[in-house]
């Protein structure tokens, strides 16, 4: 993103930032405009340069805003909906309380700054928190939309198998009555955890989960099928069919499937990782300091590295909201 658009709107568009104005918007002025000189092109307060300041004063204007309200209340408003619209007055849904939809009703979940999440018929869910640290559901069964515009990590979702850690996004989330679930992201990130096995998954990606398994391999929705198909056994299948699946898979990618081979890597055993490592070096060439042998090993530097080679985005920016995960005990254990 250019300067310019963090200063008159002018220029590349950068979705976060539009993200952040939307949040921002109920606090906009309707006084007129000061007048204000044209824009210099070395504007700066002292030793900060604009486009770090302006950044700043997003992050600012977010973080006190979240403060101001996150304690507002320990419950999300419900809409009821029948083919789309209301049947009922607005309801309150509380910490602890279940939430269900029959096969032709549907609801919608608002909770101010936090975000906005349709339920689809026939799901059964729990508001299990909804305090100064995070809003978290639980999804038994069925489906839900979650549009979010809280700050990253603070919305989660638990399901059977596995739990979704918002990262500033939107996104589906279903749930079979066998407690196996299907996340598509739609935009922004979505976290995806279950006892130590993590999928991070970016706009356009699916990825399964499977209970006593956690979050699969993640892969874009326009992937090849031989690939999905492969990628499934991996993942979910007999251990017997994973050294062809694996040879299946990676004969399948293509460059912009280098996500799910980079995954891989850390999934597979060692024996396995080098093949992992030959064909994403072909399809993305590791960076400087990455290495076959430190791949092979395990070293979570070098993968890091080599996933901001993919083009999107840093490891060290969605790594740090794991951090901050709750730890409270939830179905997914």
């Amino acid at each position: 993103m250019s300067d310019d658009y963090l200063w008159d709107r002018s220029g590349e568009r950068d979705p976060e930032v539009e993200r952040l104005e939307r949040l921002l918007a109920p606090l906009r002025g309707n006084r007129p405009a000061p007048v204000v000189p044209s824009k210099p092109r070395h504007r700066s307060f002292p030793g900060i340069p604009v486009p770090v300041a302006a950044a700043a004063s997003f992050v600012l204007a977010i973080t006190g805003l979240w403060l101001a309200v996150r304690g507002r209340g320990s419950s999300w408003e419900v809409t009821r909906l029948v083919g789309g619209e209301p049947v009922a007055r607005v309801e309150r849904l509380r910490v602890g309380e279940w939430l269900e939809t029959d096969a032709a009703s549907r609801a919608r979940l608002e909770a101010g700054l936090v975000g906005q999440v349709e339920i689809e018929p026939r799901t059964r869910l729990r508001l299990v928190d909804a305090g100064a640290a995070a809003h978290r559901l639980d999804l038994a069964r069925g489906g839900l939309h979650a549009r979010i515009w809280a700050p990253p990590g603070r919305f989660f979702v638990d399901t059977p198998a596995a739990m979704a850690v918002d990262l500033g996004c939107e996104y589906t989330l279903e749930v079979a009555d066998d407690g196996s679930g299907l996340l598509r992201v739609l935009s922004g990130w979505v976290g995806f955890e279950y006892r130590g096995t993590e999928s991070f998954v970016p706009s356009g990606a699916v990825c399964a989960t499977r209970p006593g398994v956690g979050p699969g391999t993640p892969y874009y929705a326009d992937a090849p099928a031989e690939l999905k198909d492969a990628l499934a056994t991996l993942d979910f299948g007999p251990a017997a069919a994973g050294p062809d699946a694996l040879r299946r898979a990676l004969a399948a990618a293509r460059r912009a499937d280098a996500v799910s081979l980079w995954h891989l890597l850390a999934r597979r055993a060692a024996a396995d990782r080098g093949l992992v490592y030959d064909r994403l070096a072909v399809l993305v060439p590791p960076p400087p300091g990455v290495t076959r042998e430190g791949v092979i090993a395990g070293d979570h530097e070098m993968l890091d590295r080599w996933w901001e080679a993919l083009d999107l985005g840093s490891a060290g920016w969605w790594r740090q909201w794991k951090a901050p995960w709750p730890g409270t005990p939830s179905p997914t254990g």
